[in-house]
């Protein structure tokens, strides 16, 4: 489309309003876009990879009860999100309603913090397929075993080929999405089935609702505080239902289709995600050999699966969860590409022409490059540490990945709060309830922003006996330092050049981003 044509149809029209002419393939439907969210929040993928973290941190209660608690709090933020995704349908999702709501510097930390919750949160969906896939490999006669170097090597084979499938085009993205989502539903309905009549052994309602594991090891609090740190798994597993937001310049009536396609991914994960939670907890066969890492291998599903049926079906179900997380990692690269095309159009990436150059097929194939290398790079950690596992390694990236984006998703949200009644809102609006709903959706996310810096390990505290590196969450580590430099950046250089989103439909003809091979 030339530059200065006035675009065709609404989501151009409602495009061109916001400063940008269509250069992605508006090709996906209001299924697709609810596909992509549903799919990257994954419920057999954060629900079963991460599952560990929450018995390890409660018990079968944080199960029980964290993700109910999880689930009415994250619809809170979604309800936020979506009225500003409905107002504002650009790729740049969270750090374009910052910037327009904020100014450049709001924009800046948003979209910072938005990237590097996306690359972790891929690494962390990519890195548990990794866990599931390696059994899965050695349970159909590879033999490969399961230490952390052999799952590590599987993690970049996944890398690399997501990278390579997403450079494809975004009519095959929008394909393997649909599947992925109906496969998501399928894949629930057969682990309760095939836990809830296959099992050979039931544990008590009163075993699943009241037994409580203390792993808080911070002198007070008990279990109470060890419940709160186990919401993780539940709070992780919400991540990533932004990216209706950053597909919206690729999707088809985008100012109801996104906000649609975030409280819809967030209502189906939370129903179906607690019937998968309570298949699988229900099935327990050992609560202490659950726990025990010299038996379950530091993945708890995985050993109750292969104690709880037989051969055949719990390799059958460690297929089903593998393939959906692999499907799931497959989404991440894409939303987290789209994200940083958008971001790098604005010129906030050092070497932004590059990550905002466009394949012949519509695809920001350098960004999804970009995305993929750096997911691997935020796992290399942890082959260097000397007693790193892991399972320690995917607890530090989930953590990242989740206040990353949660701190992304509160920061436009406490804008919109700002302008009140100034703030134009879309065709999908919360009305007067805009201002509890926001309140409360921010007041969550501060309290999980904190817990969620702990270590979700009692040996990972200095001062209890048996402190071990191996159990340390380096992700407050990780997040200072790269916070501390687009800090540093900011004040020191891109204050005085970064002026947020740039309008590119008024520009003269000849100034559309290139078009590599």
């Amino acid at each position: 489309m030339n530059a200065n044509q006035p675009p065709s149809g609404d989501d151009e029209r409602r495009l061109a309003e916001l400063g940008y002419k269509q250069e992605l393939a508006r090709s996906w439907s209001g299924f697709s876009n609810f596909a992509i969210s549903f799919t990257i929040v994954s419920i057999l993928t954060g629900g079963l990879a991460s599952y560990g973290i929450g018995l390890q941190n409660g018990g079968p209660i944080t199960m029980a009860w964290g993700w109910p608690l999880v689930s009415v709090m994250v619809l809170f933020v979604g309800l936020a999100m979506a009225e500003l995704a409905s107002a504002y349908p650009t790729s740049g999702g969270l750090y374009w309603w910052a910037s327009e709501l904020g100014g450049p510097v709001w924009g800046w930390f948003t979209g910072w913090f938005n990237l590097i919750g996306q690359v972790a949160v891929t690494a962390a969906i990519d890195y548990g397929a990794a866990i599931f896939t390696t059994a899965v490999l050695n349970v159909i006669g590879w033999d490969i075993g399961v230490d952390r170097t052999t799952i590590f090597l599987v993690f970049a084979g996944i890398i690399v080929l997501h990278a390579v499938l997403n450079a494809i085009g975004p009519h095959l993205s929008a394909v393997i999405n649909n599947v992925s989502a109906w496969w998501h539903v399928g894949g629930v309905a057969l682990f309760v089935l095939v836990l809830g009549f296959g099992a050979n052994h039931h544990q008590s309602i009163g075993f699943v609702f009241t037994k409580t594991v203390d792993n808080s090891a911070i002198g007070f609090g008990g279990v109470a505080f060890s419940f709160l740190l186990g919401l993780l798994h539940a709070q992780y597993t919400f991540t990533g239902y932004d990216a209706s937001a950053h597909m919206s310049e690729e999707t088809h009536d985008a100012s109801r289709m996104a906000a649609k396609g975030i409280i819809n991914t967030i209502v189906v994960s939370a129903i179906a995600g607690y019937l998968l939670i309570m298949a699988v907890t229900f099935a327990i066969p050992n609560l202490d050999d659950s726990l025990n890492p010299d038996k379950n291998s530091g993945y708890p599903v995985i050993y109750i699966l292969q104690n709880s049926l037989n051969s055949f079906w719990s390799g059958f179900l460690l297929i089903v969860a593998a393939v959906a997380q692999l499907f799931c990692g497959y989404a991440s690269v894409t939303a987290a590409s789209r994200m940083l095309f958008a971001f790098s159009r604005d010129g906030a990436v050092p070497g932004s022409k590059l990550w905002s150059s466009l394949s012949r097929r519509k695809v920001p194939v350098n960004a999804v490059l970009f995305v993929s290398v750096f997911a691997f790079i935020l796992l290399i950690p942890s082959m260097l540490v000397p007693e790193a596992n892991a399972p320690t390694a995917y607890a530090a990236a989930t953590s990242v990945a989740t206040i990353g984006l949660y701190i992304a998703y509160g920061l436009p949200v406490l804008l919109r709060l700002r302008h009140g009644d100034r703030f134009q809102t879309g065709p999908w609006q919360l009305g007067r309830w805009y201002r509890p709903v926001g309140i409360i959706a921010l007041i969550w996310i501060v309290i999980i922003s904190v817990l969620f810096i702990l270590p979700t390990d009692d040996r990972g505290y200095p001062w209890v006996d048996g402190f071990t590196w191996n159990a340390v969450n380096y992700a407050p580590i990780a997040l200072v330092l790269v916070v501390g430099a687009i800090t540093i950046w900011w004040f020191a250089s891109a204050r005085r050049w970064f002026t947020g989103p740039k309008r590119t439909v008024d520009e003269p003809p000849g100034t559309e981003a290139p078009v590599i091979a």
